[in-house]
């Protein structure tokens, strides 16, 4: 099966990625089928951060080639998913920021709990 993932260029804590289709038992840096445009975490200007093929990428997802998490991401950011796979990514999406949301609210409700639980000891310590 043919993954389209990224391949890691550049030195240390400088990153550079290529987005290459890949055969998926192949090694991240290993043998390239297709490149298909690269990505520059650190560039500050829109134009300069990634460039895709975006004809090549709907081909290979055409003929079956499953994205890696990372680069659905950003594919689905620069419009380039299938429309069935765009719904699966916003349904996942949805279902990440919902898992986030309710993590945040039980810690704001255990943190509640925790103040309440300890004011009536401070005030039995400032009476005595």
């Amino acid at each position: 099966m043919v993954r389209i993932r990224m391949q890691r260029l550049g030195r240390r804590h400088r990153p550079f990625y290529r987005i290459n289709a890949i055969d998926q038992r192949t090694r991240r840096n290993g043998r390239v089928i297709e490149p298909l445009g690269w990505f520059d975490p650190l560039a500050t200007e829109e134009g300069k951060m990634i460039e895709l093929k975006g004809e090549r990428i709907k081909y290979w997802l055409s003929q079956g080639a499953q994205p890696s998490e990372t680069v659905e991401d950003l594919l689905a950011k620069h419009d380039l998913l299938p429309d069935k796979m765009k719904r699966a990514w916003e349904k996942r999406r949805e279902d990440a920021n919902a898992r986030v949301a309710a993590k945040i609210a039980q810690k704001k409700a255990d943190e509640a709990a925790a103040a309440a639980a300890a004011a009536p000891a401070e005030e039995a310590a400032s009476e005595g």
